[in-house]
């Protein structure tokens, strides 16, 4: 794990592998970012005209390295771009902030220490670059030589990331600075439980690792396995999960706060393989569906986060896990599965399989009548084709709600995008021998996902349905603080949620 200090000292003066520093997008070419005032002076005020010999224009995302000058202990200074600079008297945008120390981080793959002398103004810009340095500097390697360097290559990610400019002993700086930590601590543990093979979490795996944190963080841990969801009448967990090998599990967290509290659910997709059942996969498809729990992992990363963090909030966690396989014992398209809440749903299509194991989850998360209820899922192809490879939907039965969750994430630094449930698309899902089909119309299939759901959604209950299939897993180059494979969308905003709820700002 990556450890995190404040420093007081110098950018000159701090010993390091590398001293990050941030350049912008000038109106006559780059410009040298607060926080390497030193840096600059040691280059003789002329650091960003070296930068633009060297093609460096000050551009998001944009690297340059360059030997340091006599004056700075650290070998390497790194320049990150952090796009166009702000006008007088504003400052950069805290994702902007993010994204920057993240590139850097990732860049410095297999070094111990970095020193970071970005833009520092106020304790949101401590927990941004915090943030972002920790999510850069995430490696996933626990398949490659026993977690060492191997034959190929495989870095160890940043050991160290020490920003300078942050107070260490300012309170608000400092709970920037931890709240960070833990918050990327647990989104990079849902990146492990992403990226790991289908092969070794399996549903029962992954409860067992739930289990762990439980006894860890003081939750409370429940589990259901094939025995009990079958004497619960759970059908839609059992009627995905029964042509596998490896059999269902639903699985509890809960967080209680000392205080007299508001609750908020959370229920995650924990489709720990997805082969598409009998309605396989085509090929080419297969490959990443070991992503398929990703909202589980989100929703399990984020409640350990929110007890780790003390918020007075109690907070649900419901991971519906099964594996879909093809067997002579998988549900076949045609079979009308009993659901936990007394529905009959036919199935129609088995890789629309997500929707059933939540809607269980659902049902049994409002019995509770939590004040509000939030579920994460790779749920639909549609979706992404609707917003692309880095944005996800949010669709909800209460506007106001939809609406304060999306701001959430933008707040947090995820991208998101309200979308509607519309009303009409709901008579698609009617069947002619079930009370409705797990599938509607091809054209919103996202949507008709969504209006599938609410479905299962108790009365009285606000809740918001985000379908992260988009984000959840990156298969092209690493881009900011993401890297290739689990990202672990969502955990920030679920997170922030939890704590806006907390603090009275979500009624």
């Amino acid at each position: 794990m990556t450890a995190l200090t404040l420093s007081t000292a110098g950018a000159a003066t701090l010993r390091a592998d590398a001293l990050v520093v941030g350049v912008a997008k000038g109106a006559k070419g780059p410009v040298v970012a607060p926080g390497a005032e030193t840096v600059d002076n040691a280059f003789g005020g002329k650091l960003a005209a070296v930068l633009e010999t060297l093609g460096a224009t000050g551009a998001e995302g944009e690297v340059t390295k360059l030997p340091s000058p006599e004056g700075i202990k650290a070998p390497v200074v790194l320049a990150v771009g952090l796009g166009a600079a702000p006008e007088e008297g504003e400052a950069f945008e805290a994702e902007v902030l993010r994204r920057a120390a993240g590139t850097a981080a990732r860049v410095l793959h297999g070094s111990k220490k970095a020193a970071f002398a970005l833009p520092i103004e106020a304790a949101e810009d401590t927990g941004a670059i915090a943030e972002g340095a920790l999510m850069g500097a995430y490696a996933f390697t626990a398949y490659q030589g026993m977690g060492k360097k191997d034959a190929r290559g495989a870095k160890q990610p940043l050991a160290e990331v020490a920003l300078l400019g942050a107070k260490p002993r300012d309170k608000a700086h400092k709970a920037a600075a931890e709240r960070a930590q833990i918050v990327v601590e647990e989104l990079n543990r849902c990146r492990d439980l992403i990226n790991t093979p289908g092969n070794e979490l399996t549903p029962e795996a992954f409860a067992a690792v739930a289990s762990a944190a439980g006894k860890e963080h003081g939750l409370k841990v429940q589990i259901l396995d094939e025995k009990a969801l079958l004497k619960g009448g759970y059908g839609g967990l059992i009627g995905v999960g029964q042509g596998s090998a490896n059999p269902p599990r639903l699985v509890k967290l809960t967080y209680t706060h000392a205080k007299d509290a508001r609750t908020l659910a959370l229920v995650g997709k924990g489709i720990t393989y997805d082969s598409g059942g009998i309605s396989l996969k085509p090929a080419g498809h297969n490959e990443t569906m070991k992503c398929d729990m990703s909202g589980a992992a989100a929703v399990f990363a984020a409640v350990v986060a929110a007890a780790r963090l003390g918020l007075a909030v109690n907070v649900t966690g419901w991971l519906a896990l099964a594996e879909n396989m093809p067997s002579g014992s998988a549900t076949r398209p045609g079979d009308v599965l009993r659901m936990y809440s007394g529905k009959t749903v036919e199935v129609l299509n088995t890789d629309a399989e997500g929707r059933l194991v939540l809607a269980d989850a659902l049902w049994k998360a409002s019995e509770e009548k939590p004040d509000a209820m939030v579920d994460v899922a790779t749920l639909t192809g549609a979706m992404v084709l609707a917003l692309g490879n880095r944005t996800f939907g949010v669709m909800a039965n209460d506007d106001a709600f939809r609406t304060a969750v999306h701001e959430t994430a933008e707040e947090a630094g995820e991208q998101s995008w309200p979308m509607p449930l519309p009303a009409e698309l709901r008579k698609g899902m009617d069947s002619q021998v079930a009370d409705m089909a797990n599938m509607g119309e091809r054209m919103g299939g996202g949507l008709v996902a969504g209006l599938f759901l609410q479905e299962f959604v108790g009365e009285g209950i606000s809740w918001a349905h985000l379908d992260i299939a988009g984000p959840a897993f990156h298969e092209s180059a690493p881009y900011g603080y993401t890297p290739k494979g689990g990202t672990g969308s969502s955990v920030r905003t679920l997170v922030r949620l939890a704590e806006r709820i907390a603090d009275g700002e979500l009624g």
